[in-house]
């Protein structure tokens, strides 16, 4: 790892899990984290292990549909954004997600490149590839806060 950029293996769905976990354990409230690749790349499954190893119990579906889920752990709240679904950067806008983004939350986004343009700076960028029954991840860091959160990774 250069600071910059993590590129790792993930055979299956238990090491998914597993590395969403110790990836939730250096994440600060403020992040944006954009989660890229093909559909059944498994982002859903990545995010869903992050917010478990930031807290959360109980079902935890994908909001395809809903286009958000939002989630409480304490005083930290956990947004979960899928942009597959929206045709233009003005739904977003009218759907008021831009406060979202604050300094006192972390938001996950599914398909940002759909939001590019309207999205803050991405802190960390999640690419899964599909690869056999598991997958390839890179990760890379988008800001200063991202290279800082991939450093602390680094040390896990």
């Amino acid at each position: 790892m250069d600071g910059s950029t993590l590129r790792t293996k993930l055979p299956d769905q238990g090491a998914t899990e597993t590395w969403g976990g110790e990836l939730a354990a250096v994440l600060n409230p403020g992040l944006v984290i954009g989660l890229k690749g093909p559909l059944g790349a498994g982002k859903t499954t990545l995010v869903r292990a992050l917010l478990r190893g930031l807290g959360v119990t109980g079902h935890i579906k994908s909001p395809t549909y809903a286009l958000l889920e939002i989630y409480e752990v304490s005083r930290l709240y956990l947004y979960h954004f899928d942009f597959y679904r929206i045709n233009g950067v003005y739904e977003l806008d009218d759907a008021g997600f831009g406060e979202y983004f604050n300094a006192h939350s972390l938001c996950f986004v599914e398909w940002p490149e759909r939001a590019l343009g309207w999205l803050p700076p991405v802190d960390l960028w999640l690419e899964l590839e599909p690869v056999g029954g598991g997958r390839h991840l890179t990760v890379s860091a988008g800001t200063v806060e991202g290279v800082a959160c991939l450093e602390r990774l680094q040390k896990v």
